[in-house]
């Protein structure tokens, strides 16, 4: 596909507009041997207290850019139903501010006072990362 940059140039996308959002289900097309995050979704609410589980399942949110992907709420969906047991209901919610929402929970919690004792002095960042 084509795209116009701001600068008038045309950018042509091929497989690299499809490649890049199949890597968050099947990372070993980029050499990783994590699972995707399908996987490691129902793996971390598995780890949870039993009688939670539904809850958690029946809440996954995607937030942040990587959730701007066309169809990725419609896969997401696909991949966590193919390796939840079909007993729990699984619902994907994906709310249409995700593309700022993580930005704006960081802008919140870092103007909440005491977010502040958490602070770290630049030359502290800058010394241990």
């Amino acid at each position: 596909s084509f795209h116009k940059l701001p600068d008038g140039k045309d950018l042509v996308i091929r497989n690299a507009r499809f490649t890049c959002p199949e890597t968050l289900f099947r990372p070993s097309l980029i050499g990783s041997d994590n699972p995707g995050i399908h996987k490691m979704c129902f793996d971390s609410i598995m780890k949870s207290d039993q009688n939670i589980h539904q809850t958690l399942l029946n809440n996954i949110i995607l937030e942040g850019g990587n959730t701007m992907f066309a169809g990725i709420a419609d896969r997401f969906q696909r991949e966590m139903n193919a390796v939840v047991p079909s007993y729990y209901l699984v619902k994907v919610i994906v709310p249409p501010e995700r593309r700022s929402s993580v930005w704006i929970g960081g802008s919140i919690l870092g103007s909440l006072h005491s977010f502040q004792e958490m602070w770290l002095p630049k030359e502290r960042y800058d010394e241990a990362g």
